[in-house]
């Protein structure tokens, strides 16, 4: 979808046009659900969550006032505090499923490669998870959607400059926190 169409599409859904939240739906709901899968590390959860996301931008979506700012980042915006909420319900607490464990299919990667990655992830994902919840939202803008210090910027309502300040900052963060896992 254009901006130009989104922007047709917006207008039309604030305005009560059910079709209209559903193409929202359809373009946004992937990108939303990657953000919260890489902030929750569930697949449960992060569909759960991404669903109280556009049900919550549907009861509001008549409100929503565009003051430049892209709809993306409105939804970002209500995932991030959603996720907030998640945490703090949890106290932090971290399940991982079974299933994230089960051996590949034959013809796949051997069974001890696999298991090795595993590790590796869980130890990053491990580090990631003790820096600030501000860090996290940032690397997983930077690193899962792939957006720009721009875009970043926009959904976490600072300067550009602030995001590559903090992302410097992140960075060293983390490798100092995996150097200590080590």
């Amino acid at each position: 979808m254009t901006t130009h169409e989104t922007d047709d599409t917006l207008e039309r859904a604030i305005q009560g046009d059910p079709d209209a939240f559903s193409d929202l739906y359809e373009c946004y709901v992937d990108r939303i659900y990657n953000y919260i899968y890489y902030r929750t590390g569930n697949h449960f959860d992060a569909e759960d969550l991404t669903a109280r996301v556009f049900h919550r931008a549907l009861g509001h979506i008549q409100s929503y006032n565009n003051r430049g700012v892209p709809f993306s980042a409105w939804l970002y915006r209500i995932a991030h505090n959603l996720v907030a909420n998640w945490y703090r319900d949890r106290g932090r607490r971290r399940e991982i499923p079974l299933e994230d464990y089960i051996s590949p299919p034959e013809g796949s990667e051997h069974l001890e490669t696999v298991l090795v990655k595993n590790q590796e992830n869980e130890r990053l994902f491990s580090a990631i998870r003790k820096l600030p919840m501000d860090r996290q939202h940032l690397l997983v803008l930077k690193f899962v959607e792939r957006l720009s210090n721009a875009e970043v910027a926009v959904i976490m309502r600072r300067s550009e400059g602030a995001i590559k300040s903090l992302y410097h900052r992140t960075l060293l963060s983390l490798r100092s926190e995996l150097k200590k896992m080590e």
